[in-house]
């Protein structure tokens, strides 16, 4: 039994070896990878339509030169949706929970497109600065202000997955631990709070899917911003 309800937040650990590593090489290894066969089974046809469609609308509202960050994209959603989902499975370990690995994941893709912006359109980067329109007086505040809410944008990122996450594994530990404690003495409230905890779970099942969509959407605004 935990000790504490953020014990389960902990990295797992096998002989001091952190295995956070495994855990994120999981959804690569559920995923079927291509074969030469003609014929492929139903769960390969819906995978391949899935990612197809999603990289679609992802890329609808992109100019042509952000197409190539497609790959990347579908490849960060399908990743961070599967380890959510499988975080979700009894005794184990999310690693989307660490807000170290979100921040690394969030500085990294979004320093990437202000540097794209940077390089193909300096102009018109640097123009989301200042609004048009906006009076002498204003400029230097209004400056300030849009650059630390550049800067803030990754941080939000990683805050946002991490803090939804987090919070849903939390109410599903505790519920279930209501559960378990008002089993022997209030039966009829304890299968009460059991509805409530299926019910939680998935809407928790919502939110991993839910967040992993908003995290390559805010990117891909941001690309959309840059390109």
């Amino acid at each position: 039994m935990n000790l504490t309800f953020f014990d389960q937040f902990m990295s797992p650990q096998i002989l001091g070896i952190p295995l956070t590593i495994l855990a994120l090489l999981t959804p690569s290894i559920i995923f079927p990878t291509q074969n030469t066969r003609w014929l492929t089974n139903r769960f390969s046809t819906l995978q391949l339509w899935t990612i197809n469609s999603f990289t679609k609308q992802l890329m609808l509202p992109i100019n042509k030169t952000g197409h190539q960050w497609s790959i990347i994209l579908t490849s960060l959603m399908a990743m961070l949706l599967m380890i959510n989902l499988l975080g979700l499975l009894p005794y184990t370990f999310t690693p989307t929970t660490q807000l170290s690995l979100n921040m690394g994941l969030a500085i990294p893709m979004w320093l990437a497109t202000v540097l794209t912006g940077l390089r193909n359109q300096p102009t018109t980067s640097l123009g989301h600065l200042l609004p048009e329109g906006t009076p002498t007086l204003l400029t230097p505040i209004l400056i300030i202000i849009e650059t630390i809410s550049l800067f803030i944008r990754p941080l939000a990122l990683g805050v946002r997955l991490t803090a939804n996450l987090t919070a849903g594994h939390l109410l599903i530990q505790l519920t279930s631990t209501a559960v378990l404690t008002l089993l022997p003495t209030v039966p009829t409230l304890s299968l009460l709070t059991m509805i409530i905890l299926f019910l939680l779970t998935i809407l928790e099942l919502a939110v991993a899917m839910i967040q992993a969509y908003v995290f390559v959407l805010l990117l891909s605004l941001y690309l959309q911003e840059n390109t």
